[in-house]
């Protein structure tokens, strides 16, 4: 990523005869918002003394009788904006105007206190993250929720279901998208597009392709980089797959699960810890790995479901954790096995590509937090040397029960990862990573959107019961 002074970003602004600036930063649950100035406003004073703004407007942040706060831009991430013209981005750190502290609530600040931590431990100085984000993209989109109906409908030409509607047999069979070509695979330009883009924006894209569902489900793979970064990163590449989609008259979502008995779309995510230059993961061990990894390892298993209520924080996340569609189910750890919540990629032998799979996480997540809550739970247990246990090779998904009986599971609802995370969160707190203050303000939220579906009818509700 280019480091830029705040001098050069206003020199590059100069140059490119940019007319606005659009500050950005996210609210605590993933959703990036901005504020939009004329270029003429950013001043070297505006990146010592931020921009003020209303936080009580922003979801989960102050109160309306302490709502001023402060944006500061942080000119390292100064880009073009692809879509807007004449328009410059920069992300921004946020401050309380009263106390001139970095605000408690902003989950930038946790990210970047959670690398901090990395290095005050003497573990490590340097987390890298490779998410591997997977999301739909539709021609057609429908939701409401009313006081007498509720009801979705998404629509694609690729999907089984239009199978002779306009005369071609060219649709994606259930369960069959990874990966046939054109015509079948009807997004491939769209994908193109968006990686053109993202590389213009400094982001390194790996590979691209369709996915496992039917109906345009995708995945760009970017390059790993250092949690902040990365994270950074994964706001851009949202901002540029959504923009694209929208360029072109359809949709994209990043949902975890869309289609009833269809693939969901996870984030995959790729980590490791480095220090001095060297990949503290590599090793002897089992599939390649150091003591350090298993550690680790062990750390995401015995933490896992508490940090699940930030890896996959909504209700819908849980309808992709099921067996049978290549989402883990089960909190165990093996090579090359998909079935397992944490997995180690063989592809390479190269010591610097050692690296283990989160492979719970979803993309509707808030990547500052959950890339935080991964470290967090890892560091935890290098530092208590937490046995992972002994691997799992097998297909999990087909074991018996007495085979599954001493594998903990993931969590099977958004209310039962909260549950999880209020007994099991102090792993969290060491070096003030995350708060109380935040942690009681994440749990409150989400157990009012569990109460808000509580209390709601399922539309499949009148198709198995309005007849009883």
């Amino acid at each position: 990523m280019p480091k830029y002074t705040p001098e050069e970003v206003l020199a590059q602004i100069k140059d490119l005869g940019i007319k606005f600036v659009d500050l950005r930063f996210s609210d605590p649950f993933g959703q990036w918002q901005h504020l939009t100035i004329p270029a003429e406003e950013l001043t070297l004073d505006t990146f010592e003394e931020g921009r003020g703004f209303d936080g009580s407007s922003i979801r989960g942040w102050q109160s309306i009788n302490e709502s001023d706060m402060l944006a500061k831009p942080d000119p390292n991430t100064f880009f073009i904006d692809p879509f807007v013209p004449d328009t410059a981005v920069l992300i921004c750190d946020i401050y309380d105007p009263v106390t001139g502290e970095r605000y408690k609530r902003d989950t930038r600040y946790i990210a970047q206190k959670a690398e901090q931590y990395l290095k005050e431990s003497g573990i490590g100085d340097t987390a890298y993250f490779g998410p591997e984000a997977e999301f739909f993209i539709f021609d057609s989109v429908a939701f409401e929720v009313g006081p007498n109906y509720a009801y979705w409908r998404v629509d694609s030409e690729e999907g089984w279901w239009n199978r002779g509607v306009d005369g071609t047999g060219y649709k994606i069979p259930h369960k069959r998208g990874y990966f046939p070509v054109p015509p079948l695979d009807k997004t491939m330009e769209l994908r193109n597009e968006m990686v053109e883009i993202l590389e213009q924006l400094g982001i390194t894209v790996e590979l691209h392709h369709h996915e496992v569902a039917t109906a345009g489900q995708a995945e760009i793979d970017i390059r790993y980089d250092s949690l902040l970064n990365q994270a950074d990163k994964l706001f851009k590449y949202k901002y540029v797959v959504r923009n694209v989609a929208a360029r072109h008259g359809k949709y994209a979502t990043f949902m975890a699960k869309v289609l009833p008995n269809d693939n969901g779309s996870g984030m995959h995510t790729h980590f490791s810890i480095w220090k001095n230059g060297e990949n503290l993961f590599a090793g002897n061990g089992y599939a390649g790995l150091s003591e350090i990894a298993l550690w680790a390892i062990g750390g995401i298993i015995k933490h896992g479901r508490a940090i699940a209520a930030f890896t996959n924080p909504t209700i819908n996340s849980y309808h992709r954790l099921v067996p049978g569609f290549e989402a883990p189910v089960r909190l165990a750890y093996s090579a090359r096995n998909r079935s397992a919540a944490i997995r180690i990629p063989m592809y390479s032998q190269n010591p610097k590509a050692k690296r283990i799979e989160v492979r719970f996480p979803d993309a509707t997540s808030n990547p500052y937090l959950a890339f935080a809550a991964i470290l967090m739970a890892a560091i935890d247990g290098i530092e208590n040397r937490i046995d992972p246990g002994e691997p799992f090779d097998k297909d999990i998904y087909s074991l018996p029960p007495e085979e599954l009986a001493d594998i903990p599971t993931l969590p099977g609802s958004l209310e039962e990862a909260i549950k999880a995370l209020e007994e099991d969160h102090e792993f969290l707190l060491k070096g003030g990573v995350f708060t109380e203050d935040l942690l009681e303000m994440w749990i409150e939220s989400k157990k009012a959107e569990i109460d808000a579906l509580r209390f709601t009818p399922h539309p499949l509700e009148f198709e198995l019961y309005f007849d009883i």
